[in-house]
């Protein structure tokens, strides 16, 4: 089941602030709770840090796990072409040309890559 996270467009919600603890993220996205932090030990995602160390991931943070699961479960990707296509795709959008077809869901123009 996909849950639609706020609009990053909204004002009112701020793309990096950390607000969301591992569990909720998890729950948001589907997944478990290790597999995000994999994702932070690969070095994939860095969500921020409370001051009694505990996880905390913001808009951002959610949207590039996003990514990285339609790229992994929808395009059957691994982790290490995960990185290179999200670079790859970061670096068409700044340089104005469009991603391929298959990669059109794919924005990452928010996205830190």
């Amino acid at each position: 089941m996909a849950v639609t996270l706020p609009s990053p467009r909204d004002p009112s919600i701020h793309l990096d602030k950390p607000i969301y603890t591992l569990s909720v993220a998890s729950e948001i996205l589907a997944t478990h709770p290790r597999t995000l932090m994999m994702y932070e030990h690969l070095n994939m995602i860095k969500p921020k840090r409370t001051a009694t160390n505990r996880r905390r991931y913001s808009q951002r943070d959610l949207m590039k796990l996003q990514a990285i699961q339609t790229l992994t479960r929808k395009h059957g990707v691994n982790l290490a072409g995960v990185r290179y296509i999200l670079a790859l795709l970061k670096q068409l959008q700044l340089a104005g040309l469009k991603p391929p077809d298959a990669l059109k869901d794919l924005d990452v123009t928010l996205l830190d890559v």
